[in-house]
Formats: C-alpha cells, sequence, structure tokens
C-alpha cells in the first residue's frame, strides 16, 4: 500500500468515524490499531502500545489533572462571588460597565484554571442574573460571559498549551509567556467593544443608579476580593515564570491555593472534595483518553512515511508559508464547529507540526495563533462548549438556543480580529518569551 493511499484511507476513515458520533479517543486508538495490523502484522500491537505507554509515562501530563482539579475547586471555592462584587463595585457605573467588569472577571479566572468552562459557570451563574436585574441586554450579557470564559484555553496556566507543548516539544514556560499578550488582547478588545456599544446605545447596559454606585471606600474595601486570586495566579505562574517550580510543581501549588481558598471561604467539605475529585476524574480521563488514542494514531502514520510524504508535497506546491499557514488556520476553524479542543489538536498535529516545522514556522507561534483560533471554537455552533453550558445556565428562563448563538456572533467576529493581528504581527506572541527567556 502506497504512503498516499494509506493517508488519504486513514484521514477519510477517520472522519467519517467522527461524523458518525464515536468518541474521538475510540476513533483515533482504533484506526491505529487497525491500519497497523494491516500493515505491519500482529507485531504492531506492541508499536501501539508502547507509544502509548510513552505518553503515559510524560511528566508533563502530571500537570493537567492537577490543574483540572484547581479549576473544579475554584468554582466551589466561592472566589467569583467577590471577584464579581470587585467588578460591580468599581465599574457599575459605567454604561456597560457590569458586562466589561465581567469580561475581566472571566479574565482573572482563566489565569487561575486555564479551562474555559469554569469561567462562563462562575460568571454565568453569579453575573447574569445581576445584569438581567439591572436591564442589560440579554445577548450582550450572555456573550461576554461566554466570550471571556472561552480566554481560558489561551491566558495559563492552560491545559490546551500543555497537550502543545508535549506534542511539539516548545518549552511550555515560553508557551505560558507567549499566551499572556494575546489573551489581554483580546479581553481588551472585549471591553472596547462592549463600552463602545453600550455608549452609542445606552440601554443596552445602562449605568448602576448614583444611589446603587459604590463610595470610594466601598472601592477600597472591595479589592479584598482579589486579594486570593491574585495570591493564586502569582503562585502559580510566578514560581513557573521564574523557573522556580516545574509545571507539575506549579500546578501543584495552584491546587493547594485553590484548596485553601475554599476553606478561608468556608466551603471545605467532604462533600465538596468528593465532587470536585469525581467531576476533574471525568474530565481528566476524557483528555487523557484522547491524548493516548491520537499518540498512537500519529506513531501508526509517522511509521508509514507521512514525514517523507509531507515534505514531497510542499517541495511540489508553489505557494508560500503563508498561504500554508492560512490553510491550517481555516481547518482549525471548520473543525471547531465540530469537535472540542483537545480532539482538534491531537486529530491535526501529526499532520501540521512537521508540514510547519519544514516550512521553517515557528512552532512556538504556530501553538499560540492555535491557542487563539480555539478561542472561537468555544463559541461556534453546532459544538461550542461555551454554547452547551450558557444553555444549561439559562435552562427555564425563556432563553430560546437561537438567543444564545446571536449572543456569540459579535465575540467570534472579535476573535476573528484578533487572530488575523497575531498572524499579521507575531511579535505579539513571541516578545515575552523571547525577552525572559535572554
Amino acid at each position: 500500500m502506497s504512503i498516499e493511499f494509506a493517508t488519504l484511507l486513514m484521514f477519510v476513515s477517520m472522519m467519517v468515524l467522527l461524523a458518525s458520533g464515536l468518541p474521538v479517543a475510540f476513533v483515533l486508538g482504533g484506526i491505529s490499531l487497525l491500519f497497523g495490523f494491516a500493515l505491519w502484522g500482529p507485531e504492531s500491537i506492541n508499536v501501539v502500545a508502547i507509544a502509548a505507554s510513552d505518553l503515559l509515562r510524560a511528566n508533563l501530563l502530571v500537570a493537567v489533572p492537577l490543574f483540572v482539579f484547581m479549576a473544579f475547586m475554584l468554582e466551589k471555592s466561592g472566589i467569583a462571588e467577590d471577584l464579581y462584587g470587585v467588578m460591580h463595585s468599581w465599574m457599575g457605573g459605567l454604561k456597560g460597565g457590569l458586562a466589561a467588569g465581567t469580561v475581566i472577571a472571566c479574565t482573572i479566572v482563566a489565569a487561575m484554571s486555564g479551562i474555559s468552562t469554569t469561567g462562563v459557570l462562575m460568571m454565568g451563574i453569579i453575573g447574569l442574573p445581576a445584569m438581567q436585574r439591572r436591564n442589560y441586554d440579554t445577548q450582550l450579557s450572555m456573550g461576554c460571559i461566554m466570550a471571556g470564559g472561552a480566554l481560558g484555553p489561551l491566558i495559563p496556566p492552560s491545559v490546551v498549551l500543555i497537550v502543545y507543548s508535549l506534542l511539539s516539544g516548545q518549552s511550555i514556560g515560553k508557551l505560558f509567556l507567549g499566551g499572556i499578550f494575546p489573551g489581554l488582547l483580546l479581553a481588551f478588545v472585549f471591553i472596547v467593544y462592549i463600552l463602545v456599544r453600550c455608549f452609542l446605545n445606552p440601554d443596552l447596559g445602562p449605568a448602576l443608579p448614583i444611589e446603587e454606585r459604590a463610595s470610594w471606600k466601598e472601592k477600597f474595601f472591595a479589592l479584598r476580593g482579589i486579594l486570593l486570586p491574585v495570591l493564586i495566579v502569582s503562585g502559580v505562574l510566578g514560581s513557573l515564570f521564574f523557573g522556580i517550580a516545574t509545571p507539575t510543581e506549579a500546578a501543584s501549588v495552584g491546587a493547594l491555593g485553590a484548596i485553601i481558598s475554599a476553606a478561608i471561604y468556608r466551603r471545605l467539605n467532604g462533600k465538596i472534595l468528593k465532587d470536585v475529585a469525581f467531576d476533574s476524574l471525568k474530565t481528566v480521563s476524557m483528555v487523557m483518553w484522547v491524548i493516548f488514542g491520537a499518540g498512537c494514531f500519529a506513531t501508526v502514520y509517522q511509521g508509514i512515511g507521512a514525514s517523507e510524504l509531507i515534505q514531497n508535497i510542499i517541495k511540489s506546491w508553489p505557494v508560500s508559508k503563508w498561504v500554508i499557514l492560512c490553510l491550517i488556520q481555516a481547518v482549525w476553524i471548520v473543525l471547531g464547529c465540530l469537535m472540542d479542543a483537545i480532539s482538534i489538536l491531537m486529530v491535526t498535529a501529526p499532520l501540521f507540526i512537521p508540514v510547519a516545522n519544514f516550512l521553517g514556522i515557528d512552532l512556538l507561534w504556530l501553538g499560540l495563533l492555535y491557542a487563539v483560533n480555539t478561542e472561537m471554537a468555544y463559541l461556534t455552533p453546532p459544538f461550542g462548549i461555551n454554547l452547551f453550558v450558557m444553555r444549561g445556565i439559562t435552562q427555564g428562563k425563556g432563553i430560546t438556543t437561537r438567543e444564545i448563538y446571536k449572543a456569540a456572533i459579535p465575540f467570534v467576529c472579535l476573535q476573528l480580529l484578533v487572530l488575523v493581528l497575531v498572524m499579521v504581527f507575531p511579535e505579539i506572541i513571541t516578545w515575552l518569551p523571547g525577552v525572559l527567556s535572554n
């Protein structure tokens, strides 16, 4: 069987099986076993098993369950109420201030958890009713929560970037550093959009009445609500960026900080620990099975001569690396409508990373482009996870799925704008890692 025919058969089989609704992990693992057996016989099972075993022993993956545990513990700890209280006090007097403050709160949550749904759940439960009580436009309120929550996979610590680091061999510290400016840029663009829209049409986000606005004394007193988040972010990112701790150790610091936060808020008990552990187990199991399945798939695909095929195809195409880069982004955008972020990465990495490496595309830059691109995947139907979470939060409140989809559209356009910006100006991503690594 030729390399070209095997490649076509493997990827067509993968897309057909995924379209049928089978779990990604089973599709990737099953195809690797089937093609390995067909090409090399029963001995190929040992190759697949070794590939999965090597992934299982990867030290970097130990950080994933710890960050996931931290995210779920923070969700239960009550820290979101204080965060939203700070934003309410400081920004409630602005037109659209509560929505802009919600984006800021989601940004801080993203820097603590690295998971998209955490920010949506925390701010959706607290912020959405608060904005609705103050006559904020429902679609604007839902949109800012879903978009703000989507910052989780980009702003460090990010589980998506940890997985990319494992696949590409890039430094997780540099990837985390590279995600800071694009994440802050996205948050800034969201905030500007909200404030400008509400300035032009105050009915979308009316300012708090004067009698409800906090005094300066109350504003400064409310700042105590960001003390724990700042300490957690400083502990996790500071220990990692300054070389004090490895990613796994930094994740342990975050997990411990989340437990201490829950204890301070008097939310720490046996039931919460059990719920957090069970939710973490479910999430991590899903992620790990996808990683193992994709690792086996990549091993078999590389074994049939994928690198040689990719190089020959690229040499025969009279196109620049920018055309290839744009095609990669387009594929990721389309797949973002159909699959979750980890699955997309695991499916496309065996093909796109060698292509980028051969063309001389900076793999650090490519990984952060993927993280920015992934922001859209959380908001694009029919598979956008944040859309599902918002549907669950608003269940029984007279809000239709169509309204949720419409709420996401402006923010998807803003995410696409930022994606273009970081492609045209790579320094937005690469400057900070370059400075701090010298």
